[in-house]
Parts: C-alpha cells; sequence; structure tokens
C-alpha cells in the first residue's frame, strides 16, 4: 500500500492527496548514493549474516586426518548443523558429530594457523564462519550409543548396541570393528554418547580413551552439532544420512522400570487429576439412589 492510499481516509485526507499531486507540492526524489559508498555497508551487512550464520545455523569444519576414512578424507571441508540443537535435538544412534575435546583426546595441541598473511586471512574468515579453524579442538566420529545403551566391541566380533549386531558397511576396508581396541561390554551413562571412528585402525576413539582412563564417554554438552555434507572439495560432495544398520528393530534401549515412587507422567498425572472429580460424582450417586 502506498503512502498516498493510506493517507486518503476522509475528505481531509482526499484534499491532502490532490494537494500533494499538484505542481507546487512535488515531491523531493531521494539522492541515490554511489556504489562505492553502498558497497562497505552491504559488506557489513554480509559480514553480519555470515557470523549469525555460523554462530546459530551451520559452520564449516575441515578433517585433520583419516579417523573417519572411507566416509571423511583429510583435507575434506564438511558442513556441521547447530541449529536442531537449539530446539533440543539430541545426537541419534549413526550420525556423524563434530565435538568438542572431552579432555585428553587430542594427541597435542592443535595446528596453529600461523601469522603470515594466509594464517590471518583464515583466522577472519574462520571468525565469520568462510573457512575452517585451524585453532579449534573439535574432533568428529560417528555416534554408535546413546545414553543407556549397552556396547558389547569383543575381539573377532562385531559391535553389538543392546544386543543386536551392526552391519557397518562405513567402515574403512580391511579394518576389523573392535580388533585393535576391544573394550568388552560397557553402558553409556546418561545425556552421554560412545564414538566410534569408520577407521577403526587409525581411530582414538571412546574405546582407547576408555580402556586408559575407564571412561571414553562423550558428554552431549560438548556436542557442537551433526555433519550433514560433505562440500568441498566438489569431486567429494555428498551427504551424510544415518546408515540403515541403526534403523534395525530392537536396537533402542529398553525402558528402565519406573519405580512405584516415581511421579506419573504428565499424561498420567491429567487422567488422574480428571479420574478424581468423576469417582466422587459417582459416589454421591449412588449414596442418593440407597435413599
Amino acid at each position: 500500500m502506498s503512502v498516498q492510499q493510506s493517507t486518503e481516509t476522509g475528505d481531509s485526507g482526499g484534499a491532502g492527496e490532490r494537494a500533494g499531486s499538484g505542481g507546487g507540492g512535488r515531491r523531493k526524489e531521494r539522492k541515490k548514493r554511489p556504489f562505492w559508498q553502498e558497497l562497505p555497508i552491504l559488506l557489513v551487512i554480509a559480514l553480519l549474516l555470515s557470523l549469525g550464520i555460523k554462530t546459530f545455523f551451520v559452520q564449516a569444519f575441515s578433517i585433520p586426518s583419516g579417523s573417519m576414512e572411507q566416509t571423511l578424507d583429510i583435507g575434506d571441508r564438511v558442513l556441521v548443523d547447530k541449529f536442531t540443537p537449539w530446539f533440543g535435538a539430541k545426537p541419534e544412534r549413526g550420525e556423524v558429530v563434530v565435538f568438542r575435546d572431552p579432555g585428553g583426546w587430542l594427541e597435542g595441541p592443535p595446528k596453529q594457523s600461523g601469522d603470515s598473511v594466509m594464517g590471518t586471512v583464515q583466522k577472519v574468515l574462520s571468525t565469520v564462519g568462510l573457512m575452517p579453524s585451524a585453532d579449534e579442538k573439535d574432533l568428529i566420529k560417528r555416534v554408535i550409543a546413546v545414553g543407556g545403551d549397552t556396547v558389547e566391541c569383543k575381539k573377532g566380533g562385531p559391535v553389538k548396541v543392546n544386543g543386536v549386531a551392526l552391519d557397518e558397511p562405513y567402515i574403512f576396508p580391511g579394518s576389523a570393528p573392535c580388533d585393535n581396541d576391544p573394550v568388552g561390554t560397557v553402558t553409556v551413562p546418561k545425556d552421554h554418547l560412545w564414538v566410534m571412528g569408520d577407521h577403526r585402525n587409525n581411530s582414538r576413539d571412546s574405546r582407547p580413551h576408555h580402556n586408559e582412563t575407564g571412561d571414553g564417554f562423550v558428554p552431549v554438552d560438548d556436542v557442537v552439532g551433526r555433519a550433514f555434507v560433505v562440500a568441498w572439495p566438489v569431486s567429494h560432495w555428498s551427504t551424510l544420512p544415518v546408515p540403515d544398520t541403526f534403523d534395525q528393530k530392537g536396537l533402542a534401549a529398553p525402558a528402565a522400570p519406573r519405580s512405584p515412587l516415581e511421579a506419573p507422567s504428565a499424561p498420567g498425572a491429567a487422567a488422574l487429576a480428571a479420574a478424581v472429580p468423576l469417582t466422587l460424582w459417582r459416589r454421591r450417586r449412588r449414596r442418593r439412589a440407597r435413599r
């Protein structure tokens, strides 16, 4: 709706419109800025948008090692979804996730980008999410089990989650599921993850850290987001869906039995609240019938 249309309400508005259309009331045309003056404003807006996208939506990460081969090669760039966790979504079995170092997982300090011109450019671009950072302490692995799951990883056998054997076509050819770092049977604590690299013979994941410290679990709060696509190089472009093996029936951990003293769920509490007045009403009717 134009300004003239919005002011045309009644006689005074119509008169004002007619007066404005005359020669004496000609509106001044807004002087257009030259492009070189608008360019800095456009660049600032673009940088703010990029920073917001990196912080809340999507961030690029570079693959520094071969622990996720053959799914991800060294130097691949992946895009990580950081948006859905804001709505309470938690990592699921089979997803490839990026997470912060839980403590002592990285064998040495992260590779520094250096003080060269290219290093400075990389720092600036990584700050706004246009390029992966070389200084962040992040790791990327596949989620094998979530809180409450039981994982069995024995030498010579497949990985089992809650007693269900996983068919893992994504692992590196010639790499055994558990042979180089068997851990036996472990139970994942609540709000934690059990993660493993796809190149089992070349991945320091939950297995060696469990053997060394008795832990090896990744807190859900340390997860940055889910990697959903390989964006670079173009020849490696592909999505990162959850493999079908994690859709098997019986894979989910059985629900823990509820304690007799445990409070009912929200639907159960609502049903109980509705049942109480109904029961009282029926008792009153019976008493009146007896009279």
